[in-house]
């Protein structure tokens, strides 16, 4: 039994103070050797084995995370760790190491912001359960007096908005960490209030963000001076998200934006979804072929609930992948595995609607290009080797039912949040591996690579997503 060896904390291991190439070197030998984590739990000393990939890829730095449970090695597996070690030397030149892909740090500190979660996470991962939701609770109250207000200021809206998505985000994450380390049943019951208590914050930030002029400037500077890339990234994409869904809503709504779509499709789209049905007559394909049912406004109930998926489509992510597209120097095979390990962790240990949580393993399909990656493409080439006559006759679905029937190649929110993802990677002032292109060079850049040169995010959706950025940048400059 683990509990009667000799116990060596991982924290003492990869401390600080210790060289951070050794213990770079102990983790390629753990995830090669596939040796487990020992998890004691602080209050009831209930002990689990881990796998130690599974936690590192949620956080890189669980070990120092102060929360219900404490990770050791046992003194077996810990001898086996230093006599690999022994025999294999350190690659000291590496650049791009599992624990170490970050690119120039010497410029992440001129900026002043920390890689992966930021200095903040450690406090929200020592809360409790109920710490969490008072804290959820406590920023919708923010969001909802504000909501009340006949006369808004807009820097108390922005700095609102941008607080409490901050808050959800990683509250979300930590909560999902210590779900990780519990059976199915046990991490539902723990997390369905956290859930029920984020959905209603969710509600209140979308309501704000929809009844007010979207200062997309000022809601950036804001989020840029929270620490943590990663905390950044999921600000940034989950405001600017549900106010691109309060944009598309109201251009779908109120204006004649469809008949013209239909007027200029064969035209300007056509050639497009031609490639993704191929099976059909040209002549065929109609705005109806790309959008199940046709294309219509986003009722509350499926816009709250993508929302939600916003927020959380990368709160299964490791603080070692970086944000970026595009790039030759990054591990392919990490940036997958952070979509597998958010997806599978969310489905199997939270109670969010299924609607959300597709999002978080759908969004980088790429309507099934090479560079795209996720479940939907294995399930749909399963269901196509088990029935080969089946044919798949719509391009994006609104509702689940089509896309579990495979009658439909892709989500519309998955869709929505794949340009959104590849914007704001490009756009974002802290990339490590090249300079941020201005709002304008970047949706240039995807026009030419994402759909000309690679047909990955959807035409039509883009071209919608440009008016937006478009308008977010004359409002700015008015």
């Amino acid at each position: 039994m683990p509990g009667k060896e000799a116990k060596i904390p991982l924290s003492r291991i990869f401390s600080p103070q210790n060289d951070k190439y050794i213990s770079k070197n102990y983790i390629d030998i753990i995830i090669d050797e596939d040796i487990p984590v020992l998890c004691i739990n602080r209050e009831s000393k209930r002990e689990r084995l881990m796998p130690f990939k599974v936690l590192y890829d949620t956080n890189d730095n669980f070990w120092m995370q102060v929360g219900s449970w404490e990770y050791f090695f046992t003194d077996e597996n810990f001898s086996i760790i230093k006599e690999k070690a022994a025999s294999k030397p350190v690659d000291w030149n590496s650049k791009l190491s599992r624990a170490d892909n970050y690119g120039n740090d010497d410029d992440l500190e001129e900026l002043d912001v920390e890689v992966g979660y930021g200095k903040e996470y450690h406090n929200f991962s020592g809360m409790s359960t109920e710490q969490k939701i008072e804290r959820l609770n406590k920023d919708k109250k923010r969001l909802n007096d504000l909501l009340l207000q006949k006369s808004r200021n807009e820097a108390d809206i922005a700095k609102a908005l941008v607080d409490t998505t901050k808050d959800a985000a990683l509250i979300n994450h930590t909560a999902l960490e210590d779900a990780i380390l519990l059976a199915d049943h046990e991490a539902k019951k723990l997390t369905q209030e956290l859930v029920n208590s984020t959905h209603e914050m969710v509600k209140s930030s979308a309501q704000l963000v929809a009844e007010n002029v979207f200062n997309n400037d000022m809601v950036n500077t804001l989020v840029q001076k929270s620490n943590g890339t990663i905390v950044q990234h999921m600000t940034r994409v989950y405001l600017n998200g549900i106010a691109f869904l309060s944009f598309y809503n109201n251009l779908v709504s109120t204006s004649s934006a469809i008949q013209k779509l239909r007027v200029t499709f064969a035209a300007k789209y056509r050639k497009y979804y031609h490639k993704l049905l191929p099976h059909m007559r040209i002549e065929d394909i109609v705005l109806e072929r790309v959008f199940y049912g046709g294309m219509r406004a986003i009722p509350p109930e499926l816009y709250f609930k993508w929302a939600v998926g916003f927020l959380i489509h990368d709160i299964g992510k490791a603080a070692a992948v970086e944000y970026h597209e595009g790039e030759g120097s990054y591990d392919r095979t990490i940036v997958i595995d952070h979509v597998k390990q958010g997806f599978k962790s969310i489905m199997t240990k939270t109670n969010y609607p299924m609607e959300a949580s597709l999002i978080t393993g759908y969004h980088h399909e790429y309507y099934g290009n090479p560079d795209g990656y996720g479940y939907f493409r294995a399930y749909l080439q399963q269901y196509k080797k088990q029935n080969p006559d089946a044919k798949v006759d719509y391009c994006i679905s609104y509702d689940l039912e089509p896309i579990m029937d495979y009658n439909a190649l892709a989500y519309f929110p998955a869709k929505v949040l794949e340009i959104i993802d590849v914007y704001d990677s490009v756009t974002d002032p802290h990339r490590a591996y090249r300079k941020a292109m201005s709002p304008e060079e970047a949706l240039v850049m995807m026009r030419k690579e994402f759909i000309e040169k690679d047909y990955k995010i959807d035409a039509v959706l883009f071209d919608i997503f440009s008016r937006f950025i478009r308008e977010q940048e004359k409002q700015k400059n008015t």
